[in-house]
C-alpha cells in the first residue's frame, strides 16, 4: 500500500456548485456578510454534497477510533496506561459528556477498537472485532505497529468509512478513546512541522503535572529521533511512531474524502492523523472541518498548517469528541439558513410594477416612476473554506 495513490482519487468540493451556492447566498434577504461565518459554512456543504440550495444534515454519526499506546508505560497521560476500555465502557454507558452530547442531539455513536489493550470479552463483539493488535508499542524506543499492523489499520479505517458513506451517513463527528494517544499525536505533527518536542507537547485530555509533562517531552523527543528517519513514507511514519488507532483514523479521513463524506475533526489525535492524511493527498483537507480548539499545541501547529480555522474555541479540553460534537448545531445551522431564507424579490419584478404608468402621461413622470421602480431594489452589500 501507499498512501501517495489518495492524491489520484480525491478531488476538490465542487467549485462550480460553490459558485452558484455563493451567488444565491447574494440574492437572500439577509445582507451577504451578516451571518458571519455560517455562510461560509453553507457554502462549503453545498459544494460537498454538490447541491443548491444545501441539504440538511439528516444522518450524522459520530465515529470513535479506540486505543492504548505503550508510551503510557512512561506516566505521560493522566489516566493510567491500558485503561483506553474504561473509556469505552464508560460511553458505551451514556456516562461521558460525548455520550451525554450525543443523546442531546440525537446522533448515533460508533466505537471501533483499533487496539485496545484489554480482553475481549470486556466490551461487545461488536466494539472489538475489529481490532488490529492489543495494544502498540512503546514509540519511544520501538516500532508502534509493524509494517503489516498498519496497512490492516488503515484498510480497516478505509473499510469503516465505506460503511457509513453506503449506509446514508451525511457527516461525521470524529473522535477518539485513548490512553497515551496525544503522546503519538504530539510526535506525528512535530515530525511532519519540523518543530521541537516542546513546541507541542500539551497536558492533554485528562491533564498532567509538571513532571508527567516533562515525561511527555521526553518521550516526544525520542520519538521524534525514530520518526525522521521515514519521513517520506506516511505508512511507515504511523508503523514507527503512530499507532493503530491512528492509522485507522488516518485511513478513515482520506477514504471520507474520496467517499465526499464530510467530516468534523475533534482535538490532537483526529489533527495528527488529518496532518498525515494531508501529506498523502493535498485536497483531503478540503473535506474536513476542525470542530474546535482543544488548547493543544500541537492540535494548533497541524490546523495552522492544513489551514483549518475551528469553528468553536469554547476551552474544552475533554477530548474524545466532544469538541467536535459541540460543532454539529452549527453546522447544521448553517445549512438550515442556506436552504430555507428566502430569496429577494427580483429587480424585474419591481420594475415591472412601476412601468405601467408609461403610456398615459406625456410629462415624462411615468417613465421617471419606472425607472425609480427598477432602481427601488435595495443595493447588494459585500461580503463572503472554510478553514
Amino acid at each position: 500500500m501507499n498512501l501517495d495513490d489518495f492524491s489520484d482519487l480525491i478531488e476538490r468540493p465542487d467549485g462550480g456548485v460553490r459558485r452558484d451556492a455563493e451567488e444565491r447566498r447574494e440574492r437572500l434577504v439577509v445582507p451577504p456578510g451578516a451571518l458571519g461565518r455560517l455562510d461560509e459554512l453553507g457554502e462549503w456543504l453545498s459544494a460537498a454534497q454538490q447541491s443548491v440550495p444545501v441539504k440538511a444534515i439528516e444522518r450524522p454519526r459520530v465515529v470513535l477510533f479506540a486505543g492504548d499506546h505503550g508510551v503510557a508505560e512512561l506516566g505521560v497521560s493522566g489516566r493510567a496506561a491500558g485503561s483506553a476500555h474504561e473509556l469505552v465502557r464508560a460511553t458505551l454507558e451514556g456516562a461521558t459528556p460525548l455520550a451525554v452530547l450525543a443523546r442531546q442531539f440525537s446522533v448515533p455513536v460508533r466505537i471501533v477498537d483499533a487496539g485496545l489493550d484489554c480482553d475481549p470479552e470486556l466490551l461487545p463483539e461488536s466494539v472489538v472485532r475489529h481490532r488490529v493488535r492489543r495494544g502498540s508499542g512503546r514509540i519511544d524506543v520501538e516500532d508502534a505497529l509493524t509494517a503489516e499492523e498498519a496497512e490492516r489499520a488503515v484498510r480497516l479505517g478505509m473499510a469503516i468509512a465505506d460503511e457509513e458513506a453506503d449506509s446514508g451517513t451525511d457527516l461525521v463527528v470524529l473522535g477518539d478513546l485513548s490512553v497515551g494517544g496525544t503522546t503519538a499525536a504530539g510526535t506525528l505533527i512535530a515530525a511532519l512541522c519540523g518543530t521541537d518536542a516542546s513546541v507541542v507537547t500539551g497536558r492533554g485530555g485528562a491533564g498532567i503535572d509538571d513532571l508527567a509533562w516533562m515525561r511527555k517531552c521526553a518521550a516526544i523527543r525520542d520519538a521524534l529521533r525514530r520518526a525522521r528517519p521515514v519521513l517520506g513514507d506516511q505508512l511507515e511514519l504511523l508503523a514507527a511512531v503512530g499507532g493503530a488507532d491512528l492509522a485507522a483514523t488516518t485511513g478513515f479521513l482520506l477514504q471520507c474524502a474520496v467517499r465526499r463524506l464530510p467530516v468534523i475533526l475533534d482535538g490532537v489525535v483526529s489533527a495528527a492523523c488529518a496532518l498525515v492524511g494531508q501529506r498523502a493527498a493535498f485536497r483531503a483537507p478540503d473535506w474536513w472541518l476542525a470542530g474546535q480548539a482543544s488548547g493543544e499545541p500541537a492540535q494548533a501547529k497541524a490546523l495552522d498548517r492544513m489551514a483549518l480555522n475551528p469553528l468553536l474555541d469554547h476551552g474544552v479540553l475533554v477530548g474524545e469528541g466532544s469538541g467536535a460534537l459541540l460543532a454539529l448545531p452549527l453546522v447544521r445551522a448553517a445549512a438550515a439558513l442556506a436552504a430555507e431564507l428566502p430569496e429577494r424579490a427580483s429587480d424585474a419584478e419591481e420594475g415591472d410594477t412601476g412601468e405601467g404608468s408609461g403610456e398615459d402621461t406625456e410629462s415624462g413622470e411615468g417613465e421617471d416612476a419606472g425607472t425609480e421602480g427598477r432602481n427601488g431594489v435595495g443595493g447588494r452589500t459585500g461580503g463572503t473554506a472554510v478553514g
